[in-house]
């Protein structure tokens, strides 16, 4: 079946799906594949339970009518997205970067919607699947899509890029992130750029931070760009005025109070605010925007518990995030400060140089209630304590109490589901 013709059947089926486990009444069910399974299996199961068709490409499932048989059923659905993505009339922002992706999209969401119909990423589904998912998430009314792209080697940017084919284009930062598939920082760099390359390949237009020495150096004086400190005179001078623990951010006479913890945050919301102003919309609806954009799933979440006030920001970590929000805790205000840290995953060699650096600058920053948590850390040398795993870690909360006035900052990669610390206060 050609792709247009697929193309037809999606637009009277608008939905797909790749679990039989959330199919929905006239889906799409993709049978993808995996290492441990092969949606072809359960082709037949999607259509009891409703799917419209289900795309397979094992002959031997083709015992349905509403069954459609196709050469490879990712390639198919990455076709169709891309097919879809011209099909429809929407602009495509697409960012990536090593830290702060999900939230900077989130942010350009709040903003751009205020005046656009807009549809952006849910989750971070921004892999080879998730960003095709996502671009079949358009629809003919819509005018901005934020398709947010992530990666761990070299290439898939590049790959995802020419998905989505995106009109403009925004990286976070380059950080330590994905160190043992890129190959190291210079590979992130690399890695990352890929969307960059693509845009000025096409002459689409590129925002980026010229504060940021790599990203200034790459690019030169060949894109639109501008800082975040001092922005060129076509849009706004932005100045953060406290992270103290939320930030607050000064733009012309306007005062932004945002809901989000931590400095780093403060170049995301520059990012939101340097594109509503590209876009038109008003100063007034990009803050409030921004001021009612309430972070979620462990990801620079402020709670409190019986007194106790918690950061978690637990969603992941790698060494340069990690870095930055110990910097910015070690300058909030607090009486007691507990520090709850997590091992960083996916670093290759460098994993014990790098869980070292985070340790010592724990102490140097003058943290005296450190925990550290996970195989990594547990073999750094530290006066801390250290506990090899969740479990010892849970056994010692159980029986240690935690002072009503402290604020506890809880931080590690996504596998060590930190969160858990929550329930023992």
């Amino acid at each position: 079946m050609k792709i247009a013709e697929l193309h037809n059947i999606f637009l009277q089926n608008p939905s797909v799906s790749t679990d039989t486990r959330k199919i929905n009444e006239n889906d799409l069910f993709f049978a993808l594949k995996g290492d441990n399974f092969n949606g072809n299996q359960y082709a037949l199961n999607a259509i009891d339970k409703g799917a419209a068709y289900a795309i397979i490409d094992e002959e031997e499932f083709a015992v349905h009518e509403k069954t459609i048989l196709v050469d490879d059923v990712l390639s198919t659905l990455q076709k169709l997205a891309n097919f879809h993505r011209h099909y429809c009339s929407a602009k495509v922002i697409s960012l990536t970067g090593s830290n702060g992706k999900t939230t900077t999209k989130e942010l350009i969401y709040a903003v751009l919607s205020k005046e656009y119909r807009t549809i952006a990423t849910k989750g971070n589904l921004n892999n080879h699947i998730g960003v095709p998912l996502s671009l079949l998430n358009i629809t003919p009314d819509t005018e901005i899509a934020i398709i947010e792209m992530g990666a761990n080697h070299q290439k898939e940017i590049e790959f995802l890029s020419s998905i989505a084919e995106p009109d403009f284009g925004y990286i976070t930062n380059f950080g330590k992130a994905h160190l043992e598939g890129f190959g190291g920082v210079e590979g992130v760099i690399k890695g990352k750029s890929e969307l960059y390359d693509y845009l000025l390949k096409n002459n689409k237009v590129i925002f980026m931070n010229a504060d940021d020495p790599i990203q200034k150096e790459k690019l030169g004086q060949y894109v639109l760009k501008y800082g975040f400190s001092t922005v060129d005179s076509k849009f706004y001078t932005i100045t953060m005025t406290t992270a103290d623990p939320f930030v607050r951010i000064k733009v012309e006479n306007i005062d932004i109070k945002t809901q989000l913890i931590g400095a780093y945050n403060f170049t995301n919301c520059c990012a939101a605010i340097v594109m509503g102003k590209y876009f038109n919309v008003a100063l007034e609806q990009i803050k409030e925007g921004l001021e009612n954009y309430l972070p979620d799933n462990n990801r620079s979440q402020v709670l409190e518990k019986n007194g106790v006030r918690i950061i978690l920001d637990a969603y992941n970590a790698n060494p340069s995030s990690m870095t930055a929000a110990l910097e910015n805790f070690a300058n909030l205000r607090a009486t007691t400060k507990l520090l709850f840290l997590g091992d960083m995953f996916e670093l290759g060699d460098t994993a014990p140089e790098e869980h070292q650096a985070i340790a010592d600058l724990a102490k140097q920053l003058g943290f005296e209630n450190t925990y550290l948590i996970g195989e990594n850390f547990f073999t750094v040398d530290t006066d801390c304590q250290k506990f090899k795993t969740f479990e010892t870690l849970s056994e010692f909360l159980k029986k240690y109490t935690i002072p009503a006035d402290a604020t506890l900052f809880i931080k590690g990669s996504r596998g060590m589901a930190l969160e858990r610390i929550v329930t023992h206060i």
